[in-house]
């Protein structure tokens, strides 16, 4: 009997009852408008999510992440096609039944199934409760302009729920148009270079938009690396700003 014993535990072992937990990534919880909690979920770069009453929408998942042990996609949102924003397998892990894929046009052209398909300034409401407008995102300085060119319409995004608005800015600069957003609750700003805002372009952002919480993210991965202490001083009593591992 006792070998028995040990060869069941063995097996339990082996077929189950230990079975590995879900990889765990840096999180954020904030208190919505309306007393809801909304939780960040921080992978890398440009790709983190958003949960919220259930429902969890991801933001360009891309990279070589445990997706498998996460949520299934209730929404999948995508700000443009370039490789660090657009990834089809990734996208094809996380679609669950009744994913709703909402991109810019760009990336529509290469997405496989049906989408929302968004160009800046449209709206949608994907899920109850859920409303999504897209935002202009496009480059201005000079010699930088071929990366997010305005003519190509890329998105960002103004996602509302539970009464708060946040603010997903996709790769852009300090445009006219970002900086004449009004309603930012919680902002998510790029801040690498040469692609997107400087440390002096994303602090114009923040003052002008004036968001209770700010996020620096899409930065790293290049040669001149983002001065986050310095962008934390710059934006220094005008909003909370938090920063997560997003190179």
């Amino acid at each position: 009997m006792k070998k028995v014993l040990i060869f069941m535990s063995i097996l339990s072992m082996l077929f189950g009852c230990h079975k590995q937990s879900a990889t765990t990534y840096p999180q954020d919880v904030v208190t919505a408008a309306d007393g809801s909690q909304i939780t960040f979920t921080f992978y890398a770069h440009a790709s983190f999510s958003i949960a919220w009453q259930g429902k969890t929408i991801y933001i360009d998942p891309v990279g070589e992440f445990d997706w498998d042990s996460q949520p299934k996609g209730d929404i999948i949102l995508i700000t443009h096609s370039h490789y660090d924003h657009l990834e089809l397998p990734t996208i094809e892990r996380l679609r669950g039944e009744g994913s709703v894929v909402v991109c810019d046009k760009t990336s529509a052209d290469a997405f496989e199934h049906d989408c929302i398909t968004m160009l800046p300034g449209s709206t949608a409401n994907p899920l109850e409760g859920i409303t999504i407008k897209a935002t202009p995102a496009y480059n201005i300085t000079e010699g930088h302009t071929d990366f997010h060119p305005q003519s190509r319409e890329d998105c960002g995004y103004l996602i509302t729920l539970g009464g708060t608005t946040i603010y997903v800015a996709g790769d852009t600069e300090n445009n006219a148009d970002v900086l004449s957003i009004k309603g930012v609750d919680i902002a998510f700003l790029p801040v690498n270079q040469p692609y997107t805002m400087t440390v002096e372009q994303a602090a114009e952002v923040v003052s002008a938009l004036r968001p209770q919480i700010f996020y620096p993210y899409h930065y790293g991965q290049v040669d001149d690396k983002t001065d986050i202490e310095a962008l934390r001083k710059a934006v220094e009593g005008i909003t909370d700003c938090r920063v997560f591992p997003m190179e």
